[in-house]
């Protein structure tokens, strides 16, 4: 390969404090690139030497970054927390594995290495770090002084799960928690640590992490995500934690594994990462100690906020509603669904493609570079625009027809029935166990998007009539439903309006029940039709506690409850819809 000056440029580039060196300094630290140690050797005297004598003239910490076959890949001035790889230029091995990359750091009056550098070894995920004490004199005072000299070293490197029960750190704890992880060897002459075997220390820790992950139940192809809860001045305790559990089921519900979690109080959320900066280094700790490839959010975030996220932790950040929107491209069926989901997703992705002319372009979207990548960025944004607006006018159409066939049904005098709740509150089995539906029903979020119409025929006991009434499932409501949600999925949520009653179902056995009947209450008041009576129905009784039961008869004195799946209280939902039929058709009477 032939090395244009520009390339080189960038292979020799000097990282950390640069303020005060002078050319030849700088030149002496582009020098290291060229220098190779045995790959089998944590380093060699004379490589340690260069080191503290380079240390001791610009009297500050050096740092070099080495491969496993000896080659200084990065060279910085400064302690290692100064001088550390960014996230995303590391290699990801996933947690049974390190980086392959180790540091050689110098430092003055300091025998073993503090918390800032225990900190950059696991953000890193460094093999080792070598530190280097400069002794004879330790750093040269401006205007002369003695050469530091290394007569010693001491080894860092992480441990292994068993040894660090968890990473998730506390305010004040984050200096005990980072010294758990990892570890430091005692103090051995400098000459020792030369003769001693690195591949062999490094395939020796590798195998215990292996060993340790090889006992977890761990599903490779899925996502495996850490989840951040921020609970601000105005979001009660109980609904925090409620969001956080839902947040849970709905990685889950969309083929991820939860593997950690954390917290943070704050009076507002930070502008810019949401989370403070030290919060930032702590969800980056625990989505390496623990192998997260995805971080979760439980609230919205805005693009700016992902980008920077991203940039700090090293890995894929979501919000809560780009789970929900994998959850309903996983769920819908039908080719309404579908087309509701991508105009969804489009809309949801074109504010951020602001900034991702880098990504977007072979040359980047620098100086020198910003016309392609911006070319490239319209492109793609003009494109989205038209495809937006195609299934804009599709879900018009949708619409239109959803439209007729109301207009259809209510032609015939036949009185509908939208079943709302919550999502999981059982409304699709409801459906099945009374129209013998046979639509997916299972115990997860957002089982199914689609609206379902059957037709459900009522006996009058006294007349023995059969009336009938028609039955509608619609898609769950959730809390914060976001916008994008709302309007994509108009269609399905127009049947909502556009009916004549609600039956609003109510998982009774969830311990936030109040909060989920609330937050529907609060939906459908957005809407801009109100529909007539609402028939309140408590199910899954045979799963709810008895204080559970015995609050809300006192509360909603007028409800039914059932268990949709055992079947129980059937006979009297039927009646109570029969009574709200005879209801409707008064209403409807002339």
């Amino acid at each position: 390969m032939v090395v244009t000056p520009i390339l080189r440029w960038l292979i020799e580039t000097i990282h950390g404090d640069l303020k005060g060196l002078k050319t030849n300094q700088l030149k002496q630290l582009k020098r290291l690139y060229h220098q190779r140690i045995p790959g089998d050797r944590f380093t060699t005297p004379e490589f340690a030497q260069r080191l503290a004598a380079i240390s001791t003239e610009l009297d500050k910490p050096v740092c070099v970054y080495l491969n496993r076959r000896g080659q200084p890949i990065r060279v910085g001035v400064g302690t290692p927390r100064q001088t550390q790889i960014p996230p995303q230029e590391l290699p990801r091995y996933g947690a049974e594995r390190l980086c392959g990359i180790r540091c050689l750091a110098t430092a003055i009056d300091r025998d073993a290495p503090g918390t800032g550098e225990l900190t950059a070894l696991a953000l890193q995920r460094l093999d080792a770090l070598v530190w280097l004490p400069l002794t004879g004199g330790g750093f040269s005072r401006r205007g002369g002084g003695v050469g530091g000299y290394v007569r010693s070293a001491r080894i860092a490197h992480l441990l292994p799960p068993t040894a660090t029960p968890g990473l998730a750190l506390n305010d004040a704890q984050d200096s005990a928690t980072v010294a758990t992880s990892t570890t430091v060897l005692p103090s051995v002459p400098l000459e020792s640590l030369a003769e001693q075997d690195f591949l062999d220390f490094v395939t020796d820790l590798e195998a215990e992490f292996s060993r340790e992950f090889s006992g977890q139940a761990t599903d490779t192809d899925g996502d495996r995500v850490l989840l951040v809860g921020v609970q601000t001045s105005d979001r009660h305790p109980r609904a925090f934690e409620d969001g956080l559990a839902e947040l849970d089921r709905l990685v889950d519900t969309a083929g991820g594994s939860v593997v950690g979690v954390v917290r943070q109080k704050r009076s507002r959320p930070h502008p810019q990462t949401v989370v403070g900066e030290g919060k930032v280094e702590e969800i980056a700790l625990q989505a390496q100690s623990q192998g997260a490839n995805m971080v979760a959010f439980d609230r919205d975030l805005s693009p700016a906020q992902i980008r920077n996220l991203e940039k700090f932790i090293g890995t894929r950040v979501v919000d809560r509603t780009e789970v929900i929107l994998d959850i309903f491209a996983q769920r819908a069926r039908s080719g309404a669904g579908k087309l509701q989901v991508e105009l969804a997703q489009l809309e949801y992705l074109m504010p951020r493609l602001t900034g991702r002319g880098q990504s977007m372009s072979r040359l980047g979207g620098g100086i020198g570079t910003r016309g392609p990548g911006e070319t490239k960025l319209e492109t793609e944004r003009r494109a989205i625009q038209r495809r937006i607006a195609r299934l804009q006018q599709e879900v018009n159409e949708l619409q239109a027809h959803r439209g007729r066939l109301r207009q259809r049904r209510q032609h015939h005098e036949i009185p509908s029935v939208a079943i709302v709740g919550y999502t999981n509150a059982g409304k699709s089995t409801l459906l099945n166990v009374l129209t013998d539906a046979d639509i997916y029903a299972a115990d997860q979020l957002f089982a199914t998007l689609d609206p379902t119409t059957r037709r459900l025929t009522l006996t009058d006991p006294v007349s023995q009539e059969g009336r009938s009434i028609l039955l509608t499932d619609t898609v769950g409501f959730i809390q914060e439903l976001p916008p994008p949600l709302m309007d994509a999925f108009r269609a399905t949520l127009e049947e909502v309006t556009e009916a004549e009653a609600l039956l609003h179902l109510v998982d009774l056995s969830h311990p936030s029940w109040p909060r989920h009947l609330a937050a529907v209450h609060e939906i459908l008041g957005e809407m801009p039709v109100v529909p007539g009576p609402e028939l309140l129905v408590f199910n899954k009784i045979d799963a709810a506690s008895a204080e559970a039961i015995e609050l809300a008869k006192e509360q909603c004195p007028h409800a039914v409850f059932i268990a949709a799946s055992d079947r129980l209280g059937l006979e009297t939902l039927r009646h109570q819809l029969l009574n709200l039929e005879s209801k409707l058709h008064r209403i409807q009477a002339p």
